[in-house]
């Protein structure tokens, strides 16, 4: 079984939960991204963050709140994403850079335009009433 491991950014603010989308995708996904070798945790989520959203995590901020695996969208059946969650505060002002095209907002509503981990980690939000309906 083949997994992908990424590191993910859920940034909440009354009652939604930050997402992007990237060019040519038709699904939001959860800012952050793929581990490079020897990256820990940290690392990889502040790099990829900067990149993508032009802000700077505190990493003295950071807080682990889960991990989630899934059928990774777009990739054969089989193959599953795992998703490190993490909380941060950050400096700057976000903005979509690199292959990001849109950053938004989303609620339990938009559940259906998210990958599938990103589901799971709405219903978990849900659950832990962190997100509106």
């Amino acid at each position: 079984m083949n997994i992908i491991d990424k590191v993910a950014w859920l940034h909440l603010h009354e009652g939604r939960v930050l997402s992007t989308r990237s060019r040519g995708k038709d699904r939001y996904y959860f800012p952050g991204g793929k581990r490079e070798a020897g990256e820990t945790d940290a690392q990889t989520l502040i790099r990829e963050i900067r990149e993508e959203l032009t802000v700077e995590l505190e990493p003295g901020s950071l807080r682990y709140l889960g991990t989630f695996e899934a059928q990774a969208h777009g990739h054969a059946a089989g193959i599953l994403v795992r998703m490190l969650c993490y909380a941060a505060e950050y400096r700057g002002t976000l903005q979509p850079a690199a292959e990001i095209e849109e950053v938004t907002w989303l609620t339990y509503q938009d559940r259906p335009r998210v990958s599938p981990v990103d589901q799971l980690i709405l219903d978990w939000l849900r659950e832990a009433g962190q997100i509106a309906e």
